[in-house]
């Protein structure tokens, strides 16, 4: 269930700039609260912060009754480690950080765990598939997903220049040795023909 605080509140009587800053000077927050004419439950809308300290700056509340149903968004958070990651180096893809559910005011739960610890390579988790807490239903696509497990990516090793450049040539073809083979073969016929005009000439 969400985290109820029970907070001391005040009317303003100042308006404006001026009159922020001296409730700002006094250590007071000021707020507003929509949909009601008098202080009760309410939830936190939205909460300004300083861009220089980051100091809270101003609250806006939205008031609510504890027997009317609401809609919020919560926090979605995985628990455990898949197999798919552990065993096979897969990686845990979340596209769902928040869900929005309607419930109660006294069964708002302050977020939503998912256990992923049994998703591998491929596997996902839809909202059909989260448990919710009693009293809360989803208020999104029944078959969108929330968990997924993608394969590990596998990078290609790189191909260098000189590499792409000798598969482009194709193989080397080599002539010179072929041309010396010939001549080496030529002289023996040579040395032959000497003698016999030797002979002619005795």
């Amino acid at each position: 269930m969400a985290k109820q605080v029970k907070l001391k509140a005040e009317p303003r009587t100042n308006v404006g700039r001026s009159g922020v800053r001296k409730l700002r000077a006094r250590g007071i927050i000021p707020a507003i609260i929509y949909g009601g004419k008098v202080n009760r439950a309410a939830l936190v809308q939205e909460v300004q912060h300083s861009p220089v300290g980051g100091e809270i700056v101003h609250v806006d509340f939205h008031a609510i009754s504890m027997d009317e149903t609401i809609q919020a968004e919560v926090p979605l958070e995985p628990t455990g480690t898949p197999v798919g990651v552990k065993t096979f180096g897969g990686l845990l893809e979340q596209s769902l950080r928040a869900l929005a559910i309607e419930c109660l005011p006294r069964d708002l739960p302050d977020r939503i765990t998912v256990d992923v610890s049994q998703l591998n390579i491929g596997d996902s988790i839809h909202v059909r598939d989260i448990q919710m807490p009693s009293g809360v239903t989803a208020k999104v696509p029944a078959d969108l997903t929330a968990f997924s497990v993608m394969a590990p990516v596998v990078e290609e090793e790189p191909v260098t220049v000189e590499a792409e450049a000798a598969a482009a040539a194709g193989p080397e073809v080599i002539t010179e040795k072929k041309q010396e083979g010939e001549a080496a073969g030529a002289a023996p016929a040579a040395k032959e023909k000497a003698p016999k005009e030797k002979e002619q000439k005795k």
